[in-house]
């Protein structure tokens, strides 16, 4: 719909949980869930995302202390309680995130009286966020109200030159600049992989984050950090080490191995001030 505004608003709950199937035993658990399979805890931060066309009277979508208002009516089940035994939601089922993502979502989605909750996104920490969405919003990259985005970060730190094999020294130095340096120059670079998928019932995860994060450890960052990106991978020997660039060929590396969850973007950034993005 044209016209829509986007409005959003945080919240932040302190909760413990662990994430353990109870017909599995402690290896099988293990092997599904890894660490999130001993009890454990996060500082959740909710961010509610609400839509619509601006009210002509009050300037405003939604008044948004009604969505800080309802993120507390919800959270407040939430806030210093454990998941697995102090919320009945999760009464015999496994509280992964994906499940306290889907029931915030539905509990906030009966709580909004204008707008139209478009989005929710969970950080269980700065380097992990779990997204859902109405099916009828823009935001969403399937329109399926079962699809979750997930994201998870990493970082490396590597040396490169821009140099292209195709222009002449003066126009690589036009072109690159300082970053023609012949001795090259480096970033800690912030890597970002966002997955799609649905919540398998069983699991309670829409993907697998041991194989998600082992693929990009053993593929990228155990490969690429503290390494000379042109001189010591070869599969930039034929490609300039921009970053525009460097996000396709992790794309392509990592869309071979991973076996769950669909690639949905890969987001890199190099310094503070940038970052770039690659949806395949």
């Amino acid at each position: 719909m044209r016209d829509r505004i986007y409005v959003t608003k945080r919240a932040e709950v302190a909760t413990s949980h662990r994430c353990a199937h109870p017909d599995w035993d402690d290896a099988q658990n293990g092997a599904v869930y890894g660490l999130e399979a001993r009890p454990h805890g996060h500082n959740y931060l909710v961010e509610a995302t609400v839509s619509g066309p601006v009210d002509p009277r009050t300037g405003m979508v939604t008044n948004i202390k009604d969505v800080k208002a309802a993120l507390r009516k919800v959270l407040g089940d939430y806030d210093h309680r454990d998941l697995n035994h102090d919320h009945p939601a999760f009464a015999g089922t496994v509280p992964t995130t994906e499940r306290v993502l889907e029931k915030v979502f539905a509990a906030l989605a009966g709580e909004i009286g204008h707008g139209r909750l478009d989005r929710v996104r969970l950080f269980e920490s700065e380097d992990a966020c779990y997204e859902a969405h109405h099916p009828d919003s823009p935001l969403s990259p399937s329109r399926r109200k079962d699809t979750m985005l997930i994201t998870r970060r990493y970082t490396f730190s590597a040396a490169h030159r821009l140099h292209s094999p195709h222009l002449s020294e003066a126009e690589n130095r036009e072109a690159f600049r300082e970053c023609n340096n012949p001795n090259g120059h480096g970033h800690n670079y912030t890597l970002e992989v966002t997955v799609q998928g649905e919540v398998d019932p069983a699991t309670g995860l829409a993907a697998n984050h041991l194989h998600l994060d082992g693929a990009v450890r053993s593929e990228v960052v155990d490969r690429y950090h503290y390494r000379h990106l042109n001189d010591d991978l070869p599969e930039f020997a034929d490609a300039v080490t921009t970053s525009e660039n460097i996000v396709r060929i992790i794309w392509n590396i990592l869309e071979k191995r991973l076996g769950e969850g669909v690639l949905y973007r890969i987001r890199l950034a190099e310094t503070r001030d940038n970052y770039f993005e690659y949806y395949g």
